[in-house]
Parts: C-alpha cells; structure tokens; sequence
C-alpha cells in the first residue's frame, strides 16, 4: 500500500513538472478545445470562490477531485444548473453510492443549452430559413479509494464531445486526484490533474467543398470534390494544488476556508479563496475571490448561501446558489439540489 502511495504521488510530480516545462511564460489564452471543461460545477463549490479540491466532499467531488469520494457515505445524487452569458446554460448531473471496502463509484454527465441560431451566408444575411445549434457534453465514471485512513485516491475517466451544426468532435481524457488528511488537526492536502486526454478535432459534412482549381480556364471541371482541414487542439488540461481548514466555534458553528493553486495549460497561474460558515448543519453562507493575481481574467468575487434540511434518519436535501461575477461579461448564476441517502 506504501507503494502504491509512493507511485501515485511521483506521477503527480513527474506530470506536474513535465506540464510547467510545457508552459513556460505563455498563457496560450484561447488554444484549446471545450473550453467549458473550466466551468466550474456545483453552486457550494463556485460560491466558495471554485476552492474545492481540498474540500470536494459531495457528488461535484467528480469533477474537483474524484479522491473526495472516497470519503463519501451512502449515495448521494446532484442537480446543478448554470445560467452563462450569451444566453447559454449549462446542466450538471451526479451520483456517488459508497461500495463500503471496494470504494465508491460515481457517474456525472455535463450538456449544455445553447438555444437555436439562424443559419446566415454571405448572400442571405437574414437567414437562410435554417436553423442550427451547438452542443457541448461530458459523460463521466468515477472511482475512488481510501487507501489507507488518512490518504485517497480518485479517477475519473470520461467522454468529451462537442458539435455545431454539421460538424462534430470528440475525445478521452482522465481526471487523477488524491487527498491526504494531514496530522495537524482539521486540515487537509489535496491536488488533481483534470482533462488529460486525447486532442478533438471538428469533421463532418460541412468540410466537404466543390472547387475550381483553375478559374481562370473555361471548359474545365469546376466541381472536383475538397475537403476543408481542421487543426486538432488539446483540451484545457489544469493541475490544482489546494488546501482546506475547518475548526468549530461552540457546538453549532462551523468555519471552512479553502485556498486553491491552479496551473491551467491555456493561462497563466492563479490562486482561488473561498470560506463557509455553516449554522448547526442547516444553514451555510459562503464567499471567495477566483483568478487571484490574474490580471486578464474577467472573474472576481463570489457568494452564495445553502439550506440542508434532514427529512428522515438517512435523507437529506440541499439547495445551494451560487452568484459570480464575471467583470464585463454577464454576471452567472448557479442553482444545486443535492440529495443524500
């Protein structure tokens, strides 16, 4: 088993290192593909300022940290929905069962709404009479085990998949994340690898092209068949290193704080803070700042708050919101209902 550890975190190491290298003074803003793989999931985890790697301790773990599973009881599903700008929204759903020794197994899918657009041409501005839309969609199966008391391990791998009208792309990619409670009362470390995978490039019919190869002769075939080539790009691999603290105040209030190391491929790095103050286990208010020390970045300060009401012994629902702001572009919103039984 101590091998096992060893072996888990020099991989982290050796990836963390080899993806700084790759890097180096670069943000690459704007080069990858499913960008929405960045959206964070889960309105407890947003309002918290998306410091949850350490934390990840509900059915967003899938997402955050597969290895904050391992922790998890019962099982336990989530409904989160985001409202983006433009008019898009996104939509969030998760399920963990804890398989007691054998560790616990988990399942998300991500879609998006996009809406229907016009299809526009150069000759018809206002529309052709066609419609067409956009898809973006990750299907998830997670697994995590506690491999010994105070040290997890997670992974999740899943199908990236994305479209827009008659074009369409995919790939495979694995989240790795581990979690280690340390000795020192209430804290815990934890760091994850998300969207290492395979690369995604568009095909489909709407490459396909008639061409003239030589206009400037008459007489000759001017419909020969082409074919329009698309780049393949990688997908926005990110390592998160993060720490949680939470101690009591009397018997009925709760204080979390989170902190947050980010090294995206497609930006420069960043740090994320967020703290909770939970009530008697009913009543939580959250608050955080992402993208600390990223000058270009358009996010900045989050709230949200959270009602647990337990209906029976073993069931309890959730409702947590979540509020973003996002600088010059829309403000988001995020709405979650958990359940847990």
């Amino acid at each position: 088993m101590k091998t096992l550890i060893k072996i888990t975190v020099l991989l982290f190491i050796v990836v963390g290192n080899t993806f700084s290298q790759s890097v180096k003074d670069v943000s690459k803003k704007g080069t990858v593909a499913a960008p929405f793989l960045s959206i964070s999931q889960g309105a407890r985890a947003t309002a918290m300022g998306s410091a949850f790697v350490s934390l990840a301790d509900d059915a967003s773990a899938i997402y955050w940290n597969p290895a904050g599973l391992a922790k998890l009881q019962g099982t336990g599903v989530m409904f989160d929905r985001t409202s983006w700008f433009a008019d898009v929204n996104y939509n969030f759903v998760a399920g963990f069962i804890n398989l007691g020794e054998m560790g616990t197994l988990g399942l998300s899918f991500t879609s998006s709404e996009y809406g229907d657009m016009k299809v526009t041409t150069i000759d018809r501005p206002e529309g052709t009479g066609e419609l067409f839309s956009a898809t973006d969609a990750v299907f998830a199966v997670s697994y995590a085990m506690n491999l010994t008391d105070n040290f997890a391990i997670g992974f999740t791998p899943k199908i990236v998949y994305q479209s827009i009208w008659k074009m369409n792309a995919a790939a495979i990619a694995v989240d790795l994340g581990v979690q280690y409670v340390t000795p020192f009362d209430g804290i815990i470390l934890a760091m994850s690898i998300s969207n290492f995978g395979t690369k995604m490039k568009l095909g489909g019919t709407s490459n396909l092209l008639l061409v003239d190869l030589d206009q400037t002769t008459s007489g000759n075939n001017d419909k020969i068949p082409g074919n329009l080539q698309t780049e393949d790009w990688p997908l926005p691999l990110n390592f998160r290193v993060g720490l949680g603290y939470s101690f009591h105040i009397g018997e009925e209030n709760k204080v979390t704080v989170a902190l947050d190391a980010l090294h995206p491929s497609d930006n420069y790095e960043s740090i994320n803070a967020g703290a909770e103050y939970g009530y008697n286990d009913f009543l939580f208010l959250r608050g955080g700042y992402k993208s600390l020390f990223l000058e270009t970045s358009e996010e900045s300060f989050a709230l949200g708050f959270g009602v647990k009401q337990a209906l029976l012994d073993n069931l309890a629902i959730k409702f947590d919101y979540a509020f973003q702001k996002f600088g010059r572009l829309t403000n988001i919103q995020k709405f979650t209902v958990g359940i847990a039984f």
